[in-house]
């Protein structure tokens, strides 16, 4: 999610009432609210964190200052300011930046994050998890993904956000099915050594 609407929103100025718009022209809230604090599901996905963990679109940060509570290393990172000034806030480490940019800590990070759908972000997941994989320290590392739930659809296509008479950009965007992500993993020499359902949302760990 990126540009000034997302900026707006996660500051809650003026009570800002942003949607996401699909290419066909559907809309739904976009779910603010659900990434400033823990929700269920997150405990199964932090609880499978091991050692540094690189949290990739961490938005404000929940599952960033979690793992720090818990004594791990933990950065997040993201493109919006927003979202690491909230993460930094909340005592997380959080730092702006794209996950296909310069990385701090390439090769160390034994956990990378794609939580909340972000296996989508750019719209092209093997790309994503490939620059992932790269990201893990070699031999020992596991990229964890939130997918969508087994028999659903693969598909990548376009999102914009809009508010009233404003309208972003448009964006690139993903969704990975369960059933498709252990194609994706192999593509990569990766295997998916687990998938599991926790409060009605699915995840994948994967590991090469």
């Amino acid at each position: 999610m990126i540009g000034e609407l997302y900026e707006r929103a996660l500051e809650r100025r003026d009570g800002l009432e942003v949607e996401v718009e699909d290419g066909a022209g559907r809309r739904s809230p976009l779910p603010v609210g659900e990434w400033m604090s823990l929700r269920p599901g997150d405990a199964g996905l932090l609880d499978r964190c091991d050692g540094p963990t690189l949290d990739v679109g961490s938005g404000p940060g929940r599952l960033t200052v979690a793992l720090t509570e818990r004594g791990l290393l933990a950065l997040g990172i993201d493109v919006a300011p927003s979202a690491v000034a909230l993460t930094v806030a909340a005592g997380g480490l959080a730092l702006v930046r794209d996950v296909y940019g310069r990385v701090p800590g390439a090769g160390i990070w034994t956990t990378v994050l794609l939580a909340d759908g972000n296996i989508g972000i750019g719209g092209d997941p093997s790309a994503l998890l490939g620059r992932a994989f790269d990201l893990l320290a070699p031999g020992r590392g596991r990229v964890l993904v939130e997918v969508l739930e087994p028999g659903t659809r693969s598909r990548a296509g376009r999102l914009r956000l809009r508010t009233g008479r404003i309208v972003g950009g448009w964006f690139p965007w993903a969704w990975v099915s369960a059933d498709d992500v252990i194609g994706l993993a192999a593509a990569h020499g990766a295997e998916v050594t687990e998938v599991w359902e926790e409060a009605g949302r699915w995840f994948a760990s994967l590991s090469r």
